[in-house]
């Protein structure tokens, strides 16, 4: 039950002055449905009314004027505007207003009068104007007009001021809240109280007091921070709590190794040894197992994987698309299958006497391990004894959907696989309820691929190499961006590129897209890695999943569009097999300095962790370090990048707190649970679970 203290948060924003059945659409499209979310709005700038002179007016700035009014212009049509000529010792105004109210202009504002008026300043060719004043007012009510007003957002037929009205009545309900943060940790932050911090917030005073950087910010980031940290620890210490079934390391494992063609790197070891001491622990195991495209973590959860079949367990390795389940299956069903383990492979395309089968496998327990895309968790399919589920991708699937898998069996030990390489100030953020292992080696035998960037006004000379490489036998991706709104035009360019493409090097040329149906983009993606294709041109980062060891070419059309994060992905796909391989990025000219260092960072490494950090260095924001497609929380007042100390802080005293306090049943704990449910991070809510 959320606490009564918080009633008045939390009421519909109709419950606020002035917020009819008209303005409750726009006010919620600006803010959210409820008070909180219109205290939680952050002005993004402020306007400063000094007074000043009209010989001093600037074009395009908010300014304020003491005039005298002089005439007035009355529109000639309904559609033209009253204008109202003003002045001051050191030059002229028009005040321009649109619609029907002159008569009431003139009666408040009679010609003679003096007025402040306040607003925007306009040159125009008919002189200078102001379009419907801010402000314009009485000298004598001078204080009407505050000399520094914050700016909020705004939507169309709710301007800037009227919502700032409503969050000035948001901010009066603010109920006197019990402190929840550690006093010794607020001197030593020199933190103001919460509510004094909600007040600076909304009272900027100056451009310093709206960075995220300001005490009052950090305070209420701080906050935020806690809450969520608070709730994933909770969640973490509950599985520990919860029994699962102990695992013993296997023989099996150890024949699967040996019969690797290469030797686990010792990142890969110890990201297993991580696995079986959770499997040892008799606890349920939550564990992200992170590494860069092709550094080895599928056989490390295939190992995992025959622990659990040796003890008479089963396992469900579930991949975002067909085609990453299907690659899956090819790596480990051989190994697996040598030694004695049934594997399935479950996707929506399975129909009849075959789906039939397999579910008759995997419910006998005949079956040992399945492996599929969303066709895992359908409510027919069911096991015999699942002990272990492997998600790849895991921030591809809903929560729901990686629950419903795993409440198909008892306790169930949890293993997600990530290729994001996120910046260790992050991994708190997105990953605080799971353990992580980093797999930062690279398998030996993986060949470096040579990275270059070259000037978009130079394609024919890359697509002229194209050609003799693919005369040689090569095979190469090439990467057309999503550079516009339009999937349609997006389309477009990318079907004139594998045209283009096709003119010159010949039939051997194909292209995958998003609207493309499932089945007809597996097909490309088939022939391509059965060598019936040259040249593969693709619209996004997803439909390259597939491996494909003689691909030895990555061309990536306006590289400077993308992330690092993404970059690097793409590169991965190829240098998988021992011939040399290449990466060009391809850019239009001039880049900017952000731009120029990202492609010279491709250039220098192909540490994914090493490219992650430096991408957060440069600050380039959520999209271009690929993080928002991955999880990173949405948060109100927290920057995860500006705020990254904070983050650390947050989770060492969330930790420390659910060690002496469980139940929150403290003062302190009491508090805390106040602030929980004041920005809904509760370690119950299924919707933001990781795992």
């Amino acid at each position: 039950m959320r606490p009564e203290i918080l009633f008045p948060l939390f009421a519909p924003i109709t419950s606020l002055k002035g917020v009819g059945p008209r303005v409750a659409p726009l006010l919620e499209k600006v803010a959210g449905p409820i008070v909180r979310d219109v205290l939680w709005l952050r002005p993004h700038s402020i306007v400063v009314r000094t007074p000043a002179m009209l010989s001093a007016a600037v074009d395009g700035q908010v300014m304020t004027f003491e005039v005298t009014i002089q005439d007035y212009q009355k529109p000639r049509a309904a559609s033209q505007p009253w204008r109202v000529q003003a002045a001051d010792a050191t030059g002229l105004i028009t005040l321009v207003f649109f619609g029907r109210f002159g008569d009431q202009l003139q009666q408040r504002h009679p010609v003679g009068a003096r007025r402040i008026v306040s607003g925007k300043v306009e040159e125009t060719r008919f002189g200078r104007q102001m379009v419907h004043p801010d402000y314009m007012v009485d000298p004598e009510r001078r204080d009407d007009i505050p000399e520094i007003e914050a700016v909020y957002p705004a939507t169309e037929g709710l301007p800037a001021r009227r919502v700032r009205g409503f969050v000035l009545e948001a901010q009066s309900r603010v109920p006197d809240l019990p402190e929840w943060q550690d006093p010794a940790f607020l001197t030593r932050e020199r933190f103001p109280p919460w509510r004094e911090a909600l007040e600076l917030l909304h009272s900027p005073r100056s451009e310093a007091d709206l960075s995220p950087l300001s005490l009052h910010c950090r305070r209420l980031a701080y906050d935020e921070l806690l809450a969520h940290q608070l709730a994933m620890a909770q969640r973490k210490a509950a599985r520990r709590r919860e029994p699962a079934a102990r695992i013993a390391p296997s023989t099996l494992a150890e024949a699967l190794k040996a019969d690797l063609p290469f030797a686990f790197t010792g990142a890969q070891n110890r990201a297993l040894d991580d696995i079986r001491q959770d499997f040892r622990a008799g606890e349920r195991m939550s564990r992200l197992v992170q590494g860069d495209v092709g550094s080895g973590k599928t056989v490390v959860a295939m190992c995992a994987m025959a622990d659990v079949a040796e003890g008479g367990g089963q396992s469900a390795l579930m991949a975002p698309t067909e085609i990453l389940a299907r690659q899956h299956y090819e790596t480990i069903s051989g190994p697996l299958a040598a030694h004695g383990v049934g594997v399935v492979l479950l996707t929506g395309r399975d129909k009849g006497a075959g789906r039939a089968e397999k579910l008759r496998a995997l419910a006998s327990g005949e079956a040992r391990v399945a492996v599929g895309t969303h066709a895992l968790f359908q409510d027919e399919v069911r096991f015999h004894r699942l002990q272990l589920v492997v998600i790849d991708e895991q921030h591809r699937f809903g929560v729901a959907e990686r629950q419903r898998l795993q409440a198909k069996g008892e306790a169930t030990h949890l293993i997600a696989m990530s290729a994001t390489p996120i910046p260790r100030t992050l991994e708190l953020t997105m990953y605080g309820d799971l353990d992580v292992s980093r797999i930062d080696e690279k398998p030996p035998g993986r060949t470096p691929v040579a990275t270059r960037a070259v000037p978009m006004p130079r394609i024919d000379e890359i697509v002229g190499r194209l050609r003799e490489a693919v005369a040689g036998g090569a095979q190469a991706f090439w990467i057309c961006p999503l550079v516009s709104e339009s999937e349609v035009s997006d389309l477009a360019a990318a079907e004139m590129r594998a045209l283009a493409l096709w003119k010159v090097i010949g039939p051997g040329v194909g292209l995958v897209h998003g609207k493309m149906a499932g089945a007809e983009k597996d097909a490309v993606m088939a022939d391509f890695a059965d060598g019936k294709l040259s040249v593969l041109v693709a619209t996004t980062v997803v439909e390259v999943g597939v491996n494909v060891p003689n691909a030895t070419i990555m061309v990536i059309e306006q590289a400077e569009r993308f992330g690092l994060a993404q970059l690097h992905q793409l590169r991965g796909r190829v240098g998988r097999g021992r011939r040399e391989s290449a990466c060009v990025l391809l850019y239009d000219p001039p880049l900017s300095e952000t731009a120029q260092q990202r492609l010279d960072i491709l250039r220098r490494t192909d540490d994914g962790f090493v490219i992650a950090e430096k991408d957060l260095e440069l600050r380039g924001g959520g999209d271009a370090l690929g993080l928002r497609q991955s999880g990173l929380p949405d948060y109100v007042f927290a920057d995860p990048f500006v705020h990254r100390e904070l983050i650390a802080a947050a989770g060492d005293d969330a930790r420390l707190i659910v060690a002496r306090d469980p139940e929150l049943t403290s003062p302190r704990g009491r508090a805390l649970q106040v602030l929980q449910e004041l920005f809904d991070w509760k370690a119950g809510l299924a919707l933001r679970d990781a795992g």
